[in-house]
């Protein structure tokens, strides 16, 4: 097996099994319990970001305070990638901007308790009890429309791309350690491909279109793999940067957009339950650090 066939089978199989066996857990997961794993994909979305992502960026770096601005950056990306998907929601539906000022009116005039079923803090869970359709259609009126799920798949491409680049280094260095990259790198991923397809059904996405988006974003592990192959010093010096991005998206989408969801709930053992599943996400990433060591 040559090099380059090493490095397609490599880049194209971590990508399909880690997506595939991170879809078969969360598939596998009632609909009522999405608006509670939400929490562990905040923590797995974070852990990636500070324990894996950012430290691997910052030690490739030559320049510190480029890395910070490029993470900076990247979250004013990802806002004013947010903004667009709003301003196209306001062109085609009833505009998110709208929905506070109609709510205020309402309980302003005593008339709130037709709407409150839908913007109550309890609502997305009661939702989620009955079914999948049930579950999405007030995270849709709350105003996600979707966008989470596509930022975190904008970002999750990023670092797929990382990886692939990782996986081509790793071969043509030596064999048996592209073997032992390969394997570390679907290891960790899987935690995190958990938390996105989380994302992507708590945004609004089926099953389906979940699976297809993450499928596809795993292709770019294929191309960095390839591009590494036949230009692998001028790609070595983007990798730091691409990781400032991947991180940037992961912390913009948990702390912007998840977060502020589970403060609806403001019931003690809701908030327990939260803590537990977010340190639970953290502790995932964690541990398959310490397992697989540090092959990036």
């Amino acid at each position: 097996m040559t090099t380059l066939t090493a490095i397609l089978v490599a880049s194209l199989f971590g990508g399909l099994l880690s997506v595939a066996t991170a879809a078969l857990v969360a598939f596998r997961a009632q609909a009522k319990w999405v608006p509670l794993l939400v929490s562990y994909a905040i923590g797995a979305l974070l852990g990636a970001a500070f324990l894996d992502i950012l430290p691997e960026a910052f030690e490739a770096a030559n320049n510190a305070q480029a890395i910070a601005a490029t993470i900076l950056g990247g979250i004013l990306l990802f806002f004013i990638l947010e903004k667009l998907v709003l301003w196209r929601h306001c062109h085609t539906e009833e505009c998110e901007a709208h929905a506070p000022e109609h709510h205020e009116h309402d309980h302003g005039h005593g008339h709130g308790h037709h709407h409150a079923p839908t913007l109550s803090p309890n609502s997305l869970p009661q939702a989620g009890e009955k079914d999948a359709a049930a579950l999405r259609a007030p995270v849709n009126q709350i105003g996600d429309h979707g966008r989470s799920g596509l930022m975190i798949t904008v970002g999750d491409t990023f670092h797929n791309f990382v990886d692939g680049i990782l996986i081509a280094a790793a071969f043509l260095a030596d064999f048996n350690l592209g073997v032992v990259t390969a394997l570390a790198i679907i290891a960790h991923e899987i935690p995190q491909e958990v938390g996105d397809f989380l994302i992507l059904l708590h945004s609004g996405y089926s099953k389906r279109q979940a699976f297809m988006l993450n499928l596809l974003s795993s292709v770019a592990t294929l191309v960095g793999g390839v591009l590494a192959y036949y230009a692998l010093g001028t790609l070595q010096s983007w990798i730091p940067y691409v990781l400032g991005i991947a991180a940037s998206s992961m912390i913009y989408v948990a702390v912007a957009d998840l977060i502020p969801g589970l403060h609806k709930r403001t019931e003690l053992h809701v908030t327990a339950q939260q803590v537990g599943l977010i340190s639970l996400g953290i502790g995932s990433i964690w541990l398959t650090r310490v397992l697989l060591g540090d092959f990036g």
